[in-house]
């Protein structure tokens, strides 16, 4: 194995092992004048047992973050396997305000924790994107949400994504009717920052008549084509039992899946307090690698730039729920 040496090193292994060999009655400073180096050089290389050089890390790190967040942040990483940027958020947001994400990816390579395993090498990495759009292309679908201790019935998670932007909005209701579903396109499309062209859902009775008939064709009438017309909204449906055409919406739904597997709720305020919290999280403050590690708000505020014919108001951040 080749030998490293510090690149200021004024001795060899040689040289130190003579070192250490010599009678111990002769003064470091009578070694020192022999060999050409300091007295402290002899002095340290007479003491040790090795002629290897040691380690320049500091014996003692000191860390922003203290040994508890420090597990709460390796643990999120853990089971969310958040990017380095997204975990830096979360950590800045719930952990410690002045936590650095050059700090943080050392604290990753100390637990083994900055890669993500692989469990196939060896298999060809195949990456399928969207069609690439200009704001106005929204993805809808429903989740459903726990029942909570203060509820007597499930509520449902009604959720939107732009296309473009990775923009979401979304809202709880207690049923996933054609109703509701109306509701929630028109509370969309009041809130909203562009101009709403093109409507992708799934095939639910919540959004079309599709499979209530033998011909398996919407006929338009269903009351979400009726206020999707109305507001002059084009309604586009996935093809049957094809949910990845809706993945990016599914992949959001993914990330509440994960907050709500990993949270401990008190009542139905609390879930919906904190759906609100990360969903505003979400837009304003993590980067989505797919958008050029902007966030959604970013990206809004670059799309206005570029094309402000396609929005109907400026983007701007919503007031915190603490605030």
């Amino acid at each position: 194995m080749p030998l490293t040496l510090h690149p200021l090193a004024r001795t060899t292994p040689r040289t130190r092992a003579e070192l250490q060999a010599e009678d111990p009655a002769l003064s470091h400073e009578a070694l020192a004048r022999r060999y050409g180096v300091t007295a402290p050089t002899v002095r340290k290389w007479r003491e040790r047992d090795s002629t290897a050089d040691r380690s320049h890390r500091p014996a003692t790190l000191h860390c922003t973050l203290s040994a508890a967040q420090e597990a709460v942040a390796m643990e999120i990483r853990r089971t969310l396997w958040l990017p380095l940027d997204d975990l830096l958020v979360v950590v800045r947001e719930f952990l410690n305000p002045a936590a650095s994400r050059s700090g943080l990816a050392r604290c990753l390579r100390r637990h083994e924790l900055n890669t993500r395993p692989v469990e196939d090498k060896g298999a060809p990495v195949v990456r399928k994107t969207f069609k690439d759009y200009a704001p106005g292309f929204i993805h809808v679908d429903i989740k459903y949400l726990p029942q909570m201790a203060d509820e007597t019935a499930r509520r449902y998670l009604f959720v939107a994504i732009d296309r473009a932007t990775r923009w979401v909005y979304l809202r709880i209701y207690a049923d996933q009717s054609e109703a509701s579903s109306s509701d929630f396109l028109r509370r969309l499309h009041a809130v909203a920052p562009m101009r709403i062209e093109k409507l992708l859902t799934d095939n639910g009775s919540q959004f079309t008549d599709r499979f209530t008939r033998k011909t398996k064709e919407p006929t338009g009438k269903h009351a979400f084509d009726r206020e999707c017309a109305l507001l002059g909204i084009e309604h586009r449906l996935i093809k049957p039992r094809h949910p990845q055409t809706n993945g990016m919406v599914e992949r959001f739904n993914g990330r509440v899946s994960d907050i709500l597997a990993t949270t401990r709720f008190r009542s139905r305020e609390d879930l919906q307090t904190t759906i609100e919290r990360y969903v505003k999280l979400y837009n304003e403050h993590l980067p989505q690698r797919a958008i050029g590690h902007k966030t959604p708000l970013q990206a809004m505020h670059s799309w206005r730039k570029l094309r402000p014919d396609l929005f109907v108001r400026r983007p701007k951040n919503q007031t915190g729920l603490d605030t």
